[in-house]
C-alpha cells in the first residue's frame, strides 16, 4: 500500500509537517466535527435583529450622485468653470471643467428630501428611505471598487457580504438557497462579488442570469421521484464515505449538500421564481407591463418572492435594460444626457414598487433594502463634455426598512459634490451597519483561515448609529 500525503506529513520531519497542516486546516476540521448538520441551518444572531433578510440593489458602473440624489446649486451656478480647488492625486483620467446637473431637483414626501426629476416614482417613497450623501470608497477602478463594496476587500479574494450573512445566520428555508444573485449580465469583476472565498462553499451565492428559466435542469425528465431519491441516497452514501477520509474538505461537504438542496428545490423553487403567478396589479406595480421597466421589475419581484419564502440575502445587479446590457451599465463617461435617463427610467418604478409591495405585505419592517453602486461620478466633465469620470471620494447610497430611519438624509459632500465632508460613511462602516441591523457584531463575526481570524470589515468599520431608527 502506498503512503498518503497525510501519512507522509505525519511521519516526516518529526511530525512538524502534520503540525503545520493541522494549523492550516483547523477551521475546516472543526466544522466537520460539528456533524452532518447543514452549514445553512438557522443560527441565533448575536443580539436581536432589526432585519431578518436583505435585498441589495447594485447599480453596476457607478451612478451619478450629483444628478440623482445630491443637488448642488453652486455646481450649477458655476457650470463650465474650473474646479476651484486641487483635484486629488488619485485621478484615473483627467477631467475638465465643472458640469452642473442638467436636471432639476424637487422636494419629495413629508420629509422634504431633494430628489432628481429623473426619479419621480422614488420621490413617492422618500418618507421610507434613509439617504446617505457622504459615502466614501477607496478604489477608483470598477473591479477594485466593486470588490470592496461587495466583499470589503479591493484586491484579494474575500467572502462576499451575502456569504458572511448566511455564515453568521444560516437561512430559514432549507428548500431554497440562502443567498441568491439575480444578474442578467455579468457585472464588473463577476463571480468574486458573490463568492464565498475561504468560507465553506455552501455560503456562495446562487447565480440566476436567465430570468425566464432561473434554475436550469431543475426537473428530471423521464425519472420518477422515487428513483431519483434512491439514486441520491446512493450518491450521498458514496460521497459521505469518501468524505470520512477527508474531513477537512469543505468543498466536498458543500457538494454533498448541493445534491440534497437541488432535490429539495424541485418542490419549491419553481414557485418561488415564477412571477407569472402574481396578480396583474402586482405586475403593473413593478412595471412588468412596460418594456423599459420589465427586466429590472422582474428582478425586483423575484427578490420579493424569494425573501418572503425565507431566502436570507438577495443581490440584484442592474446590468440590463430594454435597450442594452453591460457589465458597467451606469458607467457614463459619455452620453450622460441620454444614458442616465434611460437607466433611471428602467429602475425607478420597479424600486418604488418593491418598497411599496414589501410595506403592504408587512415585510419592510424586517427586510433591509440597500441601493447603490461601487462609487459615484465626478462633478467635472469628461470627454466631449457629456460624461463624468469615476468618483469614490463622495457619493450617495440609500437604505429602507429593516430598522433604518425613515425620511432621513445623512451626511453631505462639499458645495460641488466632490468630497464627503460631513458624517462620512466609509464602505466598511456601511458593512458594519448592515450586519448590525441583521443582529451581527461585525467584530465577532470571524472565520479563522491561514493562521488568523478574518472578518468582513477587516480591522476597520464602525456602526453608524444615526442611520438606525
Amino acid at each position: 500500500m502506498g503512503t498518503s500525503r497525510r501519512q507522509m506529513l505525519r511521519d516526516a520531519g518529526a511530525g512538524f509537517g502534520a503540525l503545520a497542516l493541522h494549523g492550516l486546516l483547523g477551521a475546516e476540521s472543526a466544522m466537520a466535527a460539528q456533524g452532518t448538520a447543514s452549514p445553512l441551518a438557522p443560527k441565533a444572531p448575536h443580539f436581536p435583529a432589526r432585519a431578518k433578510r436583505v435585498i441589495f440593489l447594485f447599480m453596476s458602473g457607478g451612478p451619478s450622485h450629483v444628478d440623482m440624489f445630491d443637488p448642488k446649486p453652486r455646481l450649477r451656478a458655476e457650470n463650465g468653470k474650473p474646479l476651484p480647488f486641487a483635484k486629488p492625486k488619485l485621478e484615473r483620467t483627467a477631467t475638465g471643467n465643472l458640469l452642473g446637473s442638467p436636471w432639476e431637483f424637487k422636494r419629495a414626501g413629508k420629509c422634504g428630501m431633494e430628489v432628481s426629476e429623473l426619479l419621480p416614482h422614488f420621490a413617492g417613497i422618500a418618507d421610507d428611505v434613509t439617504l446617505i450623501r457622504s459615502m466614501l470608497a477607496d478604489n477608483i477602478n470598477h473591479n477594485g471598487a466593486c470588490l470592496q463594496m461587495n466583499t470589503g476587500e479591493q484586491a484579494f479574494s474575500r467572502p462576499s457580504l451575502g456569504s458572511w450573512a448566511t455564515y453568521g445566520l444560516g437561512t430559514v428555508n432549507a428548500n431554497l438557497p440562502g443567498f441568491v444573485v439575480l444578474s442578467p449580465a455579468q457585472p464588473a469583476q463577476g463571480a468574486p462579488l458573490w463568492g464565498a472565498s475561504f468560507l465553506p462553499a455552501a455560503h456562495q451565492g446562487t447565480l440566476v442570469n436567465d430570468l425566464n428559466n432561473p434554475i436550469a435542469n431543475l426537473r428530471s425528465r423521464g425519472v420518477t421521484t422515487a428513483k431519483q431519491r434512491a439514486a441520491l441516497v446512493a450518491i450521498n452514501a458514496l460521497n459521505t464515505d469518501h468524505l470520512k477520509a477527508r474531513p477537512d474538505d469543505a468543498r466536498l461537504a458543500a457538494r454533498i449538500e448541493s445534491f440534497e438542496l437541488a432535490y429539495r428545490m424541485q418542490q419549491e423553487a419553481p414557485d418561488a421564481f415564477d412571477v407569472s403567478r402574481e396578480s396583474p396589479e402586482t405586475k403593473k406595480l413593478y412595471g412588468l407591463d412596460e418594456a423599459v421597466t420589465e427586466t429590472f421589475g422582474k428582478q425586483c419581484l423575484m427578490a420579493r418572492r424569494l425573501v418572503e419564502r425565507g431566502v436570507r440575502f438577495v443581490q440584484v445587479y442592474h446590468t440590463a435594460t430594454s435597450k442594452r446590457s453591460s457589465c458597467q451599465l451606469w458607467d457614463q463617461h459619455g452620453g450622460l444626457r441620454g444614458e442616465l435617463p434611460n437607466n433611471c427610467a428602467s429602475i425607478d418604478k420597479p424600486i418604488a414598487g418593491l418598497i411599496k409591495d414589501l410595506k403592504a405585505r408587512g415585510l419592510l419592517e424586517d427586510t433591509l433594502v440597500v441601493w447603490g453602486g461601487e462609487f459615484g461620478r465626478t462633478p467635472t466633465t469628461e470627454g466631449n463634455g457629456d460624461g463624468r469620470e469615476h468618483h469614490p471620494f463622495g457619493f450617495s447610497m440609500w437604505m429602507a426598512g429593516g430598522g433604518a430611519k425613515r425620511g432621513y438624509v445623512h451626511g453631505a459632500t462639499d458645495e460641488y459634490g466632490w468630497h464627503a465632508q460631513k458624517d462620512i460613511v466609509h464602505v466598511h462602516d456601511l458593512h458594519a451597519t448592515i450586519l448590525h441591523m441583521m443582529g451581527l457584531d461585525h467584530t465577532r463575526l470571524t472565520y479563522r483561515f491561514g493562521g488568523r481570524d478574518y472578518r468582513l470589515t477587516d480591522v476597520y468599520g464602525n456602526v453608524v448609529k444615526d442611520l438606525l431608527a
